[in-house]
């Protein structure tokens, strides 16, 4: 393990004294309403309170626009040891093989505990149907309303969170920053329209805060993935690890005026063919899994065939399939595409890549702990040892519903066993006493859309040392000014966590002179058994 440290502009966003905003106390806060954040509320007893913070409504996350599915062992020709095969081969060798081993085998165990509490996966003669997605080897992958998996899970899922009793859901409320105190996680400072800034005292919490798409330029994420999760629990002193490998899924849709659609993994699993604009069909020059490769393999495929034709995108192909199986199988796809005058059934879809998992995050341990006391952590804010330098299909919701749970049985055994002696503590944030400067003449629209072309340049698919050199200079200068202002709402956290995140991805990736799933670095193509590791990132110091 390579250790790199980094130290933020300040330890909190915003000045605060305990004496002058209100105070809220409860036994388990959870920051994060996607599949993590709430199974893990499921796992709260009602013998205790517990806060669940959304930055939107309970519905908007990450997690509602999953398509493809959850991938678990379900056909008797399938075996636990298929699926962590799969998994250790699209890892490229930095999964946690005792990781991958539990979070495999609880699968149908989570799937089946969905359908009890009533998610309507597809079926197919009476049993649930399956599709194999790029890097499986079985059809393992249970799926809903065709291609908007993500949709039905969380309706289910949210629709038993508020039956809840004892929680509380603060919806549309930003996490400004976790508090510490003697090196442990005692809640968190929190902001939202109605009562401005607030501390929520905690005796566990959950950050289940999602990902960091929206970093850069071309993106599947929703507006609201801005690494909040991820700059919240570096500036606490949380370990964070691999942040160098942000998964770009191969196929998003790419037409001028649309936003960039998600087109699933699982359309390629159902037989789409990639042609590139000559109409070839180009991935047997890649691979001999063709279509069916590891994203990060099809993503640097794409990536070269747009290179090597000048094209601005590749296609995908659907017309050899049954036209009924076609309609079927992808409705949102083939809605979202009619409204740009293209049958999926017959057309060929405009894709391209687009970031949009992010695999590095705060180190957590298989009940979901992460290095800082009270402050435990599910989903794509951490880094679990399961996806290893790339995520496997269909992997992502299955992480979120394991450790989820894990962390939320966890939080509330340790919550419980505290004594309910709630007071506040003695905490300010480390700002100068200076006049606030003049935010008014920051276009931070300019300054987001800035920083997610350049981290699209020069930190996306393909990666060099001057051009991560040159985006490590850029972002620098940026946060130079950004970061020592004080901003009044989301708009500027967002972006001071945006350009902190970026930082830390940059110096991964600079340090990381290798190839390896999905960071892929032009000047060093090959993968160097000598940097077999994790590269681990904390606050504070120089780098060492």
């Amino acid at each position: 393990m390579i250790l790199i440290r980094i130290a933020p502009t300040h330890r909190y966003l915003l000045r605060f004294h305990p004496k002058r905003i209100a105070h809220v106390f409860t036994d388990v806060l959870i920051v994060g309403s996607g599949i993590a954040g709430l199974r893990a509320a499921l796992e709260v007893p009602t013998s205790l309170s517990m806060i669940v913070v959304s930055k939107d409504v309970l519905a908007q996350s990450n997690s509602a626009y999953a398509q493809g599915g959850i991938a678990g062992v379900l056909d008797p020709v399938d075996a636990f040891a298929n699926h962590a095969a799969d998994t250790m081969a699209a890892g490229k060798g930095l999964c946690d093989q005792a990781i991958v081993d539990m979070v495999i085998q609880e699968a149908p165990a989570r799937i089946t505990e969905l359908i009890e509490w009533g998610a309507v996966f597809d079926t197919e003669n009476g049993e649930l149907a399956l599709t194999q997605e790029g890097g499986h080897s079985h059809r393992r992958v249970a799926h809903a309303l065709g291609d908007a998996t993500g949709k039905e899970v969380m309706r289910a899922l949210i629709a038993r969170a508020r039956g809840l009793p004892h929680a509380e859901y603060w919806e549309q409320t930003f996490i400004v920053d976790l508090l510490t105190h003697e090196g442990a996680c005692r809640g968190a400072l929190v902001w939202n329209k109605e009562h401005g800034k607030t501390i929520i005292w905690a005796k566990q919490t959950i950050l289940a805060t999602g990902g960091a798409g929206q970093i850069f330029r071309e993106t599947t994420n929703p507006t609201i993935a801005t690494a909040d999760g991820h700059a919240v629990a570096f500036r606490a002193g949380a370990e964070l690890r691999d942040m160098e490998f942000m998964q770009f899924h191969p196929t998003v849709l790419y037409i001028a005026g649309s936003s960039r659609h998600l087109i699933s993994e699982a359309v390629r699993g159902e037989g789409a063919y990639l042609r590139d604009c000559t109409g070839s069909r180009f991935m047997a020059d890649y691979s001999p899994q063709l279509e069916l490769a590891p994203r990060d393999e099809v993503s640097h495929a794409i990536a070269m065939q747009m290179e090597k034709t000048r094209h601005s995108c590749v296609y995908l192909d659907l017309s050899h399939l049954s036209p009924k199986l076609v309609r079927e199988r992808f409705p949102h796809i083939g809605k979202v595409c009619a409204e740009f005058g293209l049958d999926i059934t017959r057309d060929l879809i405009p894709v391209r890549p687009g970031a949009h998992y992010m695999i590095g995050g705060a180190t957590v341990d298989a009940e979901g702990r992460t290095s800082v006391p009270g402050l435990w952590a599910a989903g794509e804010v951490t880094s679990s040892g399961l996806h290893g330098a790339n995520r496997l299909a269909s992997n992502s919701l299955l992480e979120g519903l394991v450790f989820g749970r894990s962390a939320g049985r966890g939080a509330a055994e340790r919550a419980a066993a505290l004594p309910d002696n709630f007071s506040a503590l003695p905490l300010t944030s480390d700002w100068p006493p200076i006049e606030r400067p003049d935010d008014d003449k920051l276009d931070l629209v300019d300054l987001r859309n800035s920083l997610g072309t350049e981290m699209w340049r020069d930190v996306g698919i393909q990666r060099d040392q001057a051009g991560l050199e040159s985006a490590e200079k850029q972002v620098e200068f940026w946060t130079r000014y950004v970061a020592a202002r004080e901003f009044a709402d989301p708009r500027g956290w967002e972006l001071q966590n945006m350009l902190l995140v970026s930082q830390l991805m940059i110096a991964g990736a600079l340090r990381r002179t290798e190839s390896r799933g999905t960071h892929f670095r032009r000047d060093y193509p090959k993968s160097d058994p000598k940097q077999l590791g994790h590269l681990s990132m904390l606050s504070g110091g120089d780098p060492s």
